[in-house]
């Protein structure tokens, strides 16, 4: 497989009456499973290593995900099939010492000028629920960053938002650099969240630098997440219950 290293930032601003800002600084990993490749001897693939990417992580069911043979069978499914001629690449954040937890993921079909072609957003939720949104044009011309996705909210991910909502994509990508934009939006409130950064090789030091300066990876996410779930708690937004997701994996 090919990598990239996406050594980024990513922004939470909440909307409404109680709002809340976060800024964060986060590993992704930009792969290329069905290419091949060089890794580093700090990273793994389906094996421990101090980062690491097994694929059962994503495309499918969480736990048991089936990589690109979950993509492909869902873009024949959705009667898509045009995205598959294109380069499937992956940006998700790395296991790091074995442990890993990714809010969202993204499955990315490139064509040979880096153009992007269609994307399928990959949302996990604290609850051990996953449900992925298609996201691409119709004719599948070329998502642009001026360009606007639109997709229907269809499951539960924080306790603090309803069920109820769209989300808009905005998606920049180039050779070098990537950039996503989602805003989400109900009633009088809602959520902006962006993820970007530049892509660089992935070495063992940057591994080792990205470990010392942000230790326990998802762990650290993880426990970023539910610590902005106090604050809101403590500022008094409204808890929903939780809420078992759709029987579809995929939506559009």
């Amino acid at each position: 497989m090919k990598l990239q290293h996406l050594k980024g930032h990513t922004f939470h601003k909440r909307l409404g009456e109680i709002e809340n800002t976060f800024k964060y600084n986060v590993d992704y990993l930009l792969i290329e499973p069905e290419a091949q490749g060089k890794s580093p001897i700090l990273f793994s693939h389906n094996r421990f290593n101090a980062f690491s990417w097994h694929s059962s992580d994503n495309g499918g069911k969480r736990g048991a995900g089936a990589s690109t043979k979950w993509v492909r069978e869902v873009l024949k499914n959705e009667d898509v099939n045009e995205l598959a001629e294109f380069r499937i690449l992956l940006l998700t954040q790395p296991r790091a010492l074995g442990h890993a937890f990714n809010p969202v993921s993204f499955w990315f079909f490139v064509d040979e000028n880096y153009q992007l072609r269609g994307a399928i957003a990959e949302v996990n939720n604290t609850f051990g629920d996953r449900h992925s949104y298609l996201c691409y044009h119709e004719e599948f011309q070329p998502i642009v960053s001026s360009d606007t996705v639109s997709v229907r909210k269809l499951f539960y991910v924080s306790p603090f938002q309803p069920i109820e909502g769209n989300y808009k994509f905005r998606f920049t990508y180039t050779k070098t650099h990537i950039g996503i934009r989602i805003d989400l939006q109900h009633g009088k409130g809602g959520i902006v969240a962006t993820l970007g950064g530049e892509l660089t090789p992935l070495t063992s030091m940057a591994i080792i630098k990205s470990l010392v300066s942000r230790p326990f990876g998802s762990v650290r996410v993880l426990s970023l997440i539910f610590y902005q779930a106090l604050k809101l708690r403590l500022k008094g937004a409204r808890y929903r219950s939780y809420f078992k997701p759709i029987d579809a994996e995929v939506s559009k």
